[in-house]
């Protein structure tokens, strides 16, 4: 099965337009896992659009409520992400290579052309998140040249990033956007590592992802997931993500 984590970010950004701390963010978290959510991902960035520093311990002791759940920060590791993850331990640390005036992630880690000073600054970064007992991800696009190069910089996942897969699908291509992504996924599963996907996955994308890849182990859904909640409730959309995910795949 597939382990859902749900992103709430975008819970936040609601609650920060107005200073009554409506929606409760914690409380959403909390039905989100109830109803059977896998785990929570958050993104804090720098200028704290939507999550904020004092979410981050907040959500951590929401999620230890619930046994067999995880916590999932994502974030660049070179904008505060080690930080949040020594104070806060999470089950899993993504890495992000996002900028600091994006408006959200846009690419994965240019593993294939990353200055060597880079490169023993994310490694280093990556033996203190797992010296912190954080699992480590690192959000790459789907190619499998980079699989060695995350297992060699001591990644034990991967997440891939699924937005091109998700803009061709739209399109009725979805053949053609799943080659990259199978390919990339058996080329991480030969170098041992675990395979996430994340980023514009919904309910109509997010089984024919699942049904080609066949080995994703976990996906992170924020901004569709959401929206759905607003048509369904949190609670059914969960669940309605948790079907696909829990379909039994060959």
């Amino acid at each position: 099965m597939t382990r859902l984590s749900v992103n709430v970010n975008k819970i936040a950004t609601l609650r920060n337009t107005r200073s009554n701390a409506i929606p409760d963010l914690s409380q959403l978290a909390a039905l989100a896992l109830a109803c059977g959510a896998n785990g929570i991902t958050v993104h804090p960035r720098p200028d704290e659009r939507h999550i904020r520093a004092g979410d981050v311990p907040e959500l951590a002791a929401v999620v230890a409520r619930y046994p067999g759940a995880e916590f999932n920060i994502e974030g660049n590791p070179f904008h505060g992400l080690v930080e949040y993850c020594a104070r806060s331990r999470p089950s899993q640390a993504t890495l992000v290579p996002d900028a600091r005036e994006a408006l959200t992630s846009n690419h994965g880690w240019s593993l294939l052309e990353m200055p060597r000073e880079q490169w023993t600054a994310l490694a280093t970064a990556i033996a203190q998140l797992r010296t912190l007992g954080c699992r480590v991800s690192l959000f790459v696009d789907p190619l499998p040249a980079l699989m060695p190069l995350a297992r060699e910089l001591g990644a034990d996942r991967v997440e891939l990033f699924t937005e091109p897969y998700a803009a061709l699908a739209a399109d009725g291509r979805v053949k053609e956007a799943l080659s990259p992504y199978l390919a990339a996924a058996a080329a991480a599963r030969d170098q041992g590592l675990g395979v996430n996907a994340g980023h514009d996955l919904n309910l109509d994308n997010l089984g024919p992802l699942l049904d080609g890849a066949r080995s994703i182990d976990e996906v992170s859904i924020g901004h569709a997931l959401i929206a759905d909640a607003l048509l369904f409730g949190l609670g059914d959309a969960v669940r309605r993500y948790l079907a696909i995910c829990g379909k039994p795949r060959p």
